[in-house]
């Protein structure tokens, strides 16, 4: 069993009979009472948040969760079918396991699988992808104050805000956490 002292950023754990992922702690030491962790939490079936205060050395139950990269073959009505690229077997997962970040994946993307017993539990998108730009509006030439921003539709159909000097056809990278544009493919 782990103590509060082995907590870490992304850590799995049990809490209360769920399984969780440590997003951010704090250790503090109060002038009156004893020191304790303030930890946020986010459930890793459902995605709520929760904070949870632990005192200092309170045992915690560590869970080992086995990160896998797999490829994303295509979507199966509300499920995903992605495949081990390295013993060929497939896996089917509820899209709304990835929630909003679903909107930058396209066919072939390597997604990140988490696996708590061989039970897919979470699956996250790379931080950047490289889409290419569908439909964009011509930027207005002398209309440079202040970083304008225009809306362009990717590849995959979601609408982002790009610069104005960004063109139909060319391809950009997107974040995809945020959904913002960071900047042209080469």
């Amino acid at each position: 069993m782990a103590t509060t002292q082995d907590l870490s950023r992304g850590m799995f754990l049990r809490h209360n009979g769920q399984l969780c992922q440590v997003v951010d702690y704090q250790h503090t030491m109060p002038g009156k009472g004893g020191a304790f962790y303030k930890v946020t939490m986010k459930n890793a079936i459902t995605g709520k948040s929760m904070d949870h205060r632990f005192r200092s050395g309170e045992t915690i139950e560590a869970v080992r969760v086995d990160q896998k990269e797999m490829q994303y073959l295509y979507k199966d009505g509300d499920n995903l079918v992605l495949m081990d690229t390295e013993t060929f077997e497939q896996l089917s997962i509820a899209d709304s396991m990835i929630g909003e970040q679903m909107k930058f994946i396209k066919e072939e993307m390597m997604l990140q699988v988490y696996l708590d017993d061989g039970n897919p539990i979470l699956a996250e998108a790379p931080n950047h992808v490289v889409l290419e730009i569908t439909y964009s509006e011509p930027g207005v030439k002398g209309d440079t104050a202040n970083n304008p921003l225009k809306s362009a539709t990717l590849e995959t159909g979601a609408e982002i805000n790009v610069p104005l000097f960004v063109k139909q056809g060319e391809s950009i990278k997107v974040d995809t956490r945020t959904g913002e544009y960071v900047e042209r493919a080469k």
